[in-house]
């Protein structure tokens, strides 16, 4: 199915809204980000089969998230049989009866953990946030520093993001890191990049303001603090990749452990440094961190320049670091790549992709 993966994608909401149209309200106007949605969520699960573990885990943050829709026990037997006609339909040529047994099985213990994830998170959580915004910083013509003020307690480990959704745009949902270890107040800072064509993204760069309220969905992601490590850091961050490593950094300054951080922070010009003023400050106050920035576009910038995953080979081995990678997915990949053959073991290496409107 993976070569016909938008248009297996299309056929199945196409079957889920015509056999149930009134699913079609929760969903956004427009489908294609969602059907990208689909599509990974149901590769990942395909392939984290082997991961008992790992499935459960993923499976379960998608069961409490999708309470934020309305999503209901009864609503997963509708997708499932939709699903199970889509995949019929495209894999047709090599469909037998213990093909569609094994993903009977598969979907029904999938959508058991999910709902299961959904029911005792409703004892305990709201389904979405109320969030007020309380500061917005537009740092370059394109990055918003946001500052939100939860109506609830908003309970998450630095790392991990959450899904926004804005008045602008009922019904849609775009996810974004948290930028900040927890706080006292309650409050936590977004890094926005308006992409071209975003939805979300644009409205919360260009048309939000301070007295505004946004929806927020329940913290999400795995890229967080190996807590029992005692390992020194290393953090790649690309552009607004800054954000959750910006956090797990706030962390370690809060806890009783003192590692040495290094911080690789990369941007095409000095100009989209967009948080550097307050890196220097952080690091001038812990000698333990050391802060690098780096420039790939920009002749006459004067400091480091090159591009993120070149300039890791350019020191001391990483081998017995703790390493920790957010940014665009190629930097990503390609910096992950260098650290392996560079002798990093990829147990610790902890990444992930920056989140956006063309790639939650």
């Amino acid at each position: 199915m993976e070569p016909l993966a938008d248009k297996a994608a299309a056929y199945f909401y196409g079957r889920l809204f015509a056999e149930s149209p009134h699913l079609r309200g929760m969903f956004p106007p427009a489908m294609d980000v969602q059907r990208d949605r689909l599509f990974r969520a149901l590769t990942r699960v395909v392939w984290s089969l082997d991961s008992p573990d790992s499935m459960a885990s993923f499976l379960g943050q998608l069961g409490r998230d999708h309470r934020k829709y309305g999503v209901l026990a009864e609503h997963y037997t509708a997708v499932g049989n939709a699903l199970l006609a889509t995949i019929k339909r495209f894999a047709a040529d090599v469909w037998t009866a213990e093909i569609e047994a094994a993903w009977v099985a598969a979907y029904s213990v999938a959508a058991d953990l999910m709902i299961k994830a959904a029911e005792a998170d409703a004892g305990v959580a709201p389904a979405w946030w109320l969030a007020e915004v309380i500061d917005h910083e537009l740092r370059t013509p394109d990055i918003a520093v946001i500052t939100l003020r939860p109506t609830q307690l908003l309970p998450y480990k630095p790392g991990q993001y959450v899904s926004v959704q804005t008045t602008r745009w009922p019904r849609v949902w775009r996810t974004f890191s948290i930028a900040n270890a927890p706080r006292a107040d309650n409050t936590i800072r977004l890094h926005v990049r308006s992409v071209s064509g975003g939805w979300v993204s644009t409205a919360l760069t260009s048309h939000t303001r301070v007295g505004d309220t946004i929806m927020l969905g329940p913290p999400m992601g795995t890229l967080t603090l190996c807590e029992r490590s005692a390992r020194d850091v290393l953090c790649v961050a690309g552009g607004t990749g800054l954000a959750p490593l910006k956090a797990i950094i706030e962390q370690v300054i809060s806890s009783d452990r003192r590692p040495n951080v290094h911080l690789l922070y990369g941007a095409r010009t000095a100009d989209e440094l967009y948080d550097l003023p307050d890196l220097i400050r952080m690091e001038s106050s812990y000698p333990w961190l050391r802060v690098l920035p780096v420039v790939s576009g920009q002749p006459s910038y004067d400091g480091m320049r090159g591009h993120l995953p070149e300039v890791t080979q350019r020191f001391r081995s990483w081998a017995e670091h703790d390493v920790y990678v957010c940014g665009p997915s190629a930097m990503v990949n390609e910096t992950v790549r260098r650290l392996q053959t560079d002798g990093v073991p990829l147990a610790r290496i902890h990444r992930d992709v920056v989140q956006s409107e063309g790639e939650p």
